[in-house]
């Protein structure tokens, strides 16, 4: 899930509210060790560092920063732009609960709409907002963004955020009729479903993806897609 020397995690700093560990701009991940992780203030003032010409990415403390100061709940976040990922956050129809894995987002995540690059600190409000209670959220044309009371939960939710949205991807590229799991076995409260999601959109200009019922544009060649949403 590396995206060369981009993307970040945080940490914050067992005892503290406002001191954040986070990666050098400039080593891969597979470089990255804790003697070489940076000591930030959450407005990204650098209270520590390695002795090296490298910083750190200003949309580090940008959106990291933001969700740590408005959520104290959090004890990290991690951002990436992995290639299933940034391709559900591209969908007009988001993640789709078509999988068990995917369901436990039903509900529990929130999409944040695309600014451009994450280095406006006007942004951070809206950013927080979109956010809101939950643990994971998409950026729109961006890529995926978790978080948690621990590193480790904060990593097990990314791990089953990427998993879904592979394999959402895969299996729309399989180009055959999906079937969505019946609402009766999410177990989840209805009320948790937002009524823009409850009626499935389009994620592709063409023919029907998704059970939408709006009219699409025709494509040559290409054969239709629906989904079949059985129960509730």
């Amino acid at each position: 899930m590396t995206d060369l020397i981009y993307n970040h995690i945080t940490a914050r700093i067992p005892g503290t509210q406002d001191h954040l560990l986070i990666n050098l701009y400039g080593l891969l991940y597979k470089e990255i060790t804790a003697s070489s992780l940076v000591k930030i203030d959450v407005e990204g003032n650098i209270l520590a560092k390695p002795d090296t010409d490298y910083s750190i990415n200003k949309s580090g403390y940008v959106i990291h920063g933001a969700i740590h100061k408005a959520r104290p709940d959090v004890g990290c976040i991690i951002h990436t732009h992995t290639r299933a990922g940034m391709a559900v956050a591209a969908m007009k129809c988001g993640l789709l609960p078509m999988s068990q894995t995917s369901i436990r987002f039903e509900g529990h995540i929130s999409y944040h709409d695309y600014e451009g690059p994450a280095v406006d600190l006007a942004e951070r409000e809206r950013l927080v907002a979109d956010l809101g209670p939950h643990d994971a959220l998409v950026l729109r044309n961006h890529g995926l963004l978790t978080c948690g009371p621990t590193i480790q939960q904060a990593f097990n939710t990314m791990y089953q955020l990427e998993m879904s949205c592979r394999g959402q991807v895969d299996a729309m590229a399989a180009r055959t009729e999906l079937t969505m799991p019946a609402r009766t076995y999410w177990r989840i409260p209805r009320t948790s479903i937002s009524p823009a999601r409850a009626d499935l959109m389009a994620c592709w200009n063409g023919p029907r993806c998704c059970g939408c019922s709006r009219p699409r544009a025709k494509a040559q060649a290409i054969r239709p897609i629906t989904i079949s949403v059985h129960g509730g």
